[in-house]
């Protein structure tokens, strides 16, 4: 399945709780069609004692957030933009609608 986001990405939340707020993908999950982002969509997990968390209790993580609800950020602008698949050669390169730039 061929995903618009990857692994390393500059996303911008569209909708949810989180909405409006920046991060860096730092997972993705194509089975699901969803992805980890860095500071968004937090929410509190129980965990029993182990040996990294030796208390356990109560613990703050990512957790897993539509790939629906994610947008890109331009790279020259830096505003959330739609993005375009294009060939060059052998190669399949991201644009960015608003700015025509190549997303790395």
């Amino acid at each position: 399945m061929k995903l618009h986001i990857k692994k390393g990405d500059t996303v911008y939340v569209l909708s949810g709780e989180s909405r409006g707020q920046q991060g860096r993908v730092l997972q993705v999950q194509a089975d699901k069609q969803r992805a980890i982002v860095e500071g968004v969509n937090i929410v509190t997990k129980a965990t029993k004692p182990s040996a990294k968390h030796p208390q356990g209790g109560l613990v703050k993580v990512e957790a897993p957030i539509h790939l629906s609800n994610l947008a890109l950020i331009d790279p020259k602008s830096g505003k959330p933009t739609r993005i375009a698949i294009r060939k060059e050669g052998d190669k399949t390169v991201r644009i960015s609608k608003k700015s025509g730039e190549e997303i790395k």
